[in-house]
């Protein structure tokens, strides 16, 4: 065997690893990312982005673009962004004026890829990122104007474990973390402060809804983007949530 036939059969068994560690359907672009092992460049939002291995890629799908572009961003207050992932909608908070931004994420890479680009785009003095599952890593008297979380809404099973990275990024499983961003979140809002959720149509609406009645919220909906890739349809939709009456 060949130096090229070994380089390829690995290519082959990483993407085979991802197929079955990934639901079908997804975009190929996200499988062809899953193999990469290098710190690459993006561009997004008229800026150029540090993407380390280990991180959801923002660029393949609209969400982050269109959603980062419609949240209102409180002057001189304060943001939180669970699940920052590489740092874009943080990092962008923070260059439109807000005075403190929090992002929170479940892995060290995210966390590392945040202050990266935050440190890039010269606003490090702004941001700070914890490594938290959810909001665990916040002190229980912090308020924020704003909190948004573009969630990972595929439903999982209870039982469901972790075996892949980007897996956190699109799966729930039994809907805890989507439980913990409706039932805490508002704990952590500010007078007056504003809670949003990104969720696209591949996600359980009906157990949604569930969570929203016990979390005593009503949901409004201000956008929708619509994104077509491999022969399906998703479609992304930021919505904010307030308390009943």
């Amino acid at each position: 065997m060949t130096s090229t036939d070994a380089a390829s059969t690995d290519t082959n068994s990483t993407q085979a690893v991802a197929d079955r560690q990934l639901p079908a359907g997804l975009p190929p672009e996200l499988f062809a990312h899953a193999q990469q092992s290098d710190p690459i460049e993006f561009d997004l939002l008229d800026r150029t982005w540090d993407l380390l291995p280990g991180v959801w890629p923002p660029y393949i799908s609209p969400e982050t673009k269109g959603f980062t572009d419609w949240l209102p961003y409180p002057e001189g207050g304060s943001l939180l962004e669970v699940g920052s992932g590489c740092g874009v909608t943080s990092v962008i908070a923070a260059l439109r004026g807000v005075g403190q931004v929090t992002a929170l994420d479940i892995t060290q890479e995210a966390v590392d890829n945040t202050l990266l680009n935050a440190a890039r785009h010269g606003v490090a003095d702004h941001v700070r990122a914890l490594r938290s599952d959810m909001f665990a890593a916040l002190d229980p008297d912090e308020r924020f104007d704003v909190i948004y979380w573009d969630s990972n809404a595929l439903l999982a099973p209870d039982d469901f474990t972790y075996t892949h990275y980007m897996q956190r990024a699109i799966m729930d499983p039994g809907y805890a973390a989507h439980r913990s961003f409706l039932v805490d979140g508002p704990r952590y809002l500010a007078d007056g402060g504003r809670l949003f959720l990104g969720f696209n149509d591949h996600g359980d609406w009906d157990k949604l809804a569930e969570l929203e009645q016990e979390a005593g919220l009503t949901r409004t909906e201000l956008g929708v983007l619509e994104f077509v890739s491999n022969g399906s349809t998703a479609n992304f939709r930021l919505l904010e949530y307030r308390t009943h009456g």
